[in-house]
């Protein structure tokens, strides 16, 4: 582990450089990448982990994206772990959530890492847990896992995220059939995003009638609108 100590300790005081080079070494399982996630497995600390998931298309990469202000706004340091669909030439990450996110790339307090599925089913990635060890022994206050697109049954993010935040939109068909997918049963909240659209109280009206026992939140991202009530409604679920 010699050869890895400086990254670990660079890891430790909170480095992004050195953060983002364990990251790449776990995910293309280097030699020695699994004494490197266990000497990190050692300094992890317990951080809040957020999840955000739901189907392709619904604004979850936007949510996140003001997430991140809200948190930023109260002084707290973040990780964003978005996990991105793979490339068909290269195998890596498309990149589309940090091209969103661009406007945090330049804050020390926050770093953002999209990472491949390379094909692995479930949301995330086969190395997430690892990348998870890593990351939870640098300096964050909180991290955020924002699933690659999913279908109703990729409910990985339940093993590593509370709360669960289930992103949904209006226009998304049947709203009784909307409440019973798979994937709604891991939700800690439930965000209707783009409540600027039509038929979003159709859509909150029809996840309240589900009783699901889970707050229930219409926002709009971009504009901004609702998002006070689903921070209100969020921090004391993620204990921060």
């Amino acid at each position: 582990m010699s050869e890895f100590s400086e990254l670990i300790a660079g890891v430790s005081r909170g480095d992004h450089r050195s953060l983002a080079h364990a990251i790449s070494i776990v995910e293309d399982g280097v030699e020695g990448s699994r004494e490197l996630v266990d000497a990190m497995a050692i300094l992890a600390s317990d951080v809040p982990i957020i999840g955000i998931t739901g189907a392709p298309g619904l604004g979850k990469s936007t949510l996140v994206n003001a997430l991140v202000t809200q948190l930023r706004n109260r002084n707290l340091a973040v990780c964003v772990l978005a996990v991105d669909p793979s490339s068909v030439i290269t195998g890596g990450a498309l990149l589309g959530d940090r091209i969103r996110m661009s406007g945090h790339t330049a804050d020390d307090g926050v770093f953002i890492r999209s990472l491949s599925s390379r094909g692995h089913l479930g949301g995330l990635t086969a190395t997430f847990s690892a990348v998870l060890a890593v990351v939870r022994a640098a300096r964050f206050d909180v991290i955020i896992v924002e699933t690659v697109g999913v279908g109703q049954s990729e409910v990985e993010i339940m093993k590593f995220a509370d709360p669960v935040v289930v992103v949904s939109a209006p226009g998304l068909g049947d709203g009784v059939q909307a409440a019973k997918a798979g994937i709604i049963e891991i939700a800690s909240i439930v965000v209707i995003n783009k409540s600027d659209l039509e038929g979003a109280e159709a859509a909150v009206a029809a996840m309240e009638r589900a009783e699901l026992g889970v707050p229930v939140v219409a926002v709009s991202a971009t504009t901004g609108a609702g998002i006070d009530e689903f921070m209100a409604v969020l921090l004391p679920a993620a204990q921060l």
